[in-house]
């Protein structure tokens, strides 16, 4: 039997009750208690000071934890964040809630018009929202959440409803988005990979005009550091980026994609990267599972995401580096910066032995350190010149990230190693009070505490070390729901 065949063979059963010493353990106590500090009765916020409204990954990740504690509030979480799509699928990185303050966040609703300057993408008229996307993490979410209480999800018809709405979501990016013509996604703004203020965007984002200081307030330095978050000029940049985006329309490069071969023909900023990439074949496989779920067969879906998964070989891998690199459309050619986005395709199941086995060389040497000088994986380089190990994205480590590498060392039979992860994430949660980001070597809190993701995944990790999860490329399990 094939690869993809012994995908769409796998069953989803239902997972074991949880173990009374795990609810009781105060880690757990504190992850659940900051899920409900978060809570606005609908979909959680990453952090009520920082981030007061609902990010599209973010929600993602946080309805993975949540389905321990309330599989009826995670199946909410998603529901709520895909009640703001787009007729066009397009799932917008952030769905605003009216209540706040327009200047507690920027760029507030009255900067993105979403509802006017979106309306002939199908932007929704009852919600603002922002007129960018995030990585697709939602139908891996999807599923996992299913996998926390099917009774409860067929029930309410959880999955039949989200299908046709992932189901879109999943036909943008594979179509409006592949701007390379080659079948991958691409992302036109530093925010929609998820990972803002990496290195890998300096070189696209020089080609990029800043908005003047004056035009804008940055609400996030009065919540973070300034040393810890991005540049003045760099903010800039972001700033002209989404204004020129929304000033379109919000419309993608016109026309069939396939024809987009020269460089001038796309956006200033567009970018092709595997950790967004890697997320994208992830929910593909994961849809494949809903589908069959749903009465269907997903088999196409996963011989789609084998078609992706070779694709990101073919454009991104780089044998010299170890690991993915970053494809600048504009400028034609691989960025050769290391950044942890390119080690997250460890998550596909079925990646070539020598690459899996190159991405985990990659992760423990001296670029990334895992196990030998770090406590986690950082964002970047730890010998790159733009390495900083407390600013956004250029070397603190981020638990998402960790998460999903502990999933990929996993898959691949790196058992001890996902283990000694699994245990330094958990301890860094505690010892962190459950923070944005930390240093990657001393675990020193960064950004926001009482974070969303961090708590959430801090639940997940509780559960899967309880129930002795080890094969993280089955759906099957006794009580961590690694599907």
């Amino acid at each position: 039997m094939d690869r993809t065949a012994q995908l769409t063979a796998r069953p989803a059963e239902t997972v074991a009750a949880p173990d009374p010493a795990v609810l009781a353990d105060p880690l757990h106590l504190g992850a659940a208690r900051v899920l409900e500090e978060n809570w606005t009765g609908t979909s959680t916020v990453p952090s009520r000071g920082l981030y007061p409204h609902q990010w599209s990954w973010d929600s993602a990740f946080i309805a993975i934890g949540l389905r321990h504690l309330s599989p009826l509030r995670a199946q909410t979480e998603l529901e709520t964040l895909l009640s703001a799509q787009w007729a066009d699928g397009r799932v917008p990185h952030i769905v605003f809630n009216p209540a706040v303050p327009l200047d507690a966040y920027f760029p507030s609703p009255d900067f993105w018009r979403s509802s006017t300057a979106g309306r002939a993408a199908g932007a929704p008229r009852a919600v603002e929202t922002s007129g960018i996307v995030q990585p697709p993490v939602h139908a891996l979410a999807a599923w996992l959440v299913h996998l926390a209480d099917p009774e409860l999800s067929r029930a309410r018809g959880f999955l039949a409803r989200l299908h046709p709405r992932l189901a879109a979501w999943h036909r943008y990016l594979l179509h409006r988005r592949d701007l390379g013509g080659a079948g991958l996604a691409a992302v036109v703004h530093p925010w929609e990979q998820g990972m803002d203020n990496a290195p890998s965007w300096d070189t696209p984002l020089a080609r990029v005009t800043p908005a003047p200081t004056r035009s804008f307030r940055r609400a996030d330095l009065d919540h973070g550091a300034a040393e810890d978050r991005p540049t003045d000029l760099d903010y800039g940049r972001y700033v002209r980026l989404a204004a020129d985006y929304r000033d379109r329309g919000y419309a993608d490069a016109p026309g069939d994609p396939r024809q987009h071969r020269r460089p001038s023909d796309v956006p200033a900023f567009a970018v092709e990267d595997p950790a967004f990439n890697a997320l994208l074949i992830a929910s593909e496989h994961a849809l494949a599972r809903i589908a069959h779920e749903l009465g269907a067969t997903g088999t196409a879906r996963h011989a789609r995401a084998q078609r992706l998964t070779a694709a990101l070989i073919d454009r991104l891998w780089d044998p010299a580096s170890g690991l993915f690199l970053c494809r600048d459309l504009r400028g034609g050619g691989l960025v050769p910066e290391r950044g942890v986005s390119g080690l997250i395709p460890l998550l596909l199941p079925t990646l070539p032995r020598e690459v899996t086995a190159a991405l985990v060389r990659t992760l423990t040497g001296p670029h990334f350190g895992l196990g030998t000088t770090t406590r986690l994986a950082p964002s970047y380089d730890l010998l790159g010149e733009a390495f900083d190990r407390h600013r956004y994205w250029r070397g603190p480590a981020w638990f998402n990230t960790n998460w999903l590498l502990e999933r990929g060392l996993r898959t691949h039979g790196e058992h001890e190693r996902a283990d000694a992860l699994r245990r330094a994430l958990l301890h860094t949660a505690e010892t962190s009070g459950f923070a944005e980001y930390v240093d990657p070597y001393t675990g020193e809190a960064c950004g926001a505490t009482g974070f969303g993701w961090t708590a959430a995944l801090t639940l997940d990790l509780l559960r899967s070390a309880a129930s002795g999860t080890t094969d993280m490329r089955d759906t099957r399990n006794k009580g961590g729901d690694r599907g």
